[in-house]
């Protein structure tokens, strides 16, 4: 069995979806101009995973929730740091804990971790 969708609420769809556009090369599922765009989002990446997000109020999530993104190797977690920092993110550097790994608060208001 394999998990393939995820919903996650959002305060904002358009910025978390570009979020994870841009740092994690997750792709949106073109809908030809649907209404919704800022109100929904449907995502998937190279293994079929969807990830749908839908605009809250508030996105209330307990301070453990995350989700991860797996990188094959620590350049590729030091280079997404970087560009993290680089683009004006509150984001600590990667430390070794459970692997070579670090979290950050996505726009939208979900934590992403990043690991190898």
């Amino acid at each position: 069995m394999k998990l393939n969708h995820l919903n996650l609420t959002v305060t904002d769809v358009a910025a978390a979806r570009d979020f994870l556009a841009k740092y994690f090369g997750l792709r949106k599922i073109e809908s030809g101009g649907d209404k919704r765009e800022n109100t929904f989002a449907a995502m998937f990446d190279d293994s079929g995973l969807v990830l749908t997000l839908m605009k809250g109020a508030q996105a209330d999530y307990p301070k453990t929730f995350h989700i991860g993104f797996a990188q094959e190797n620590e350049e590729k977690v030091n280079e997404i740091n970087r560009r993290l920092k680089e683009d004006g993110f509150d984001v600590a550097s990667p430390v070794r804990s459970h692997g070579w790994t670090f979290y950050v608060k996505a726009p939208g208001g979900f934590t992403v971790e990043v690991l190898c």
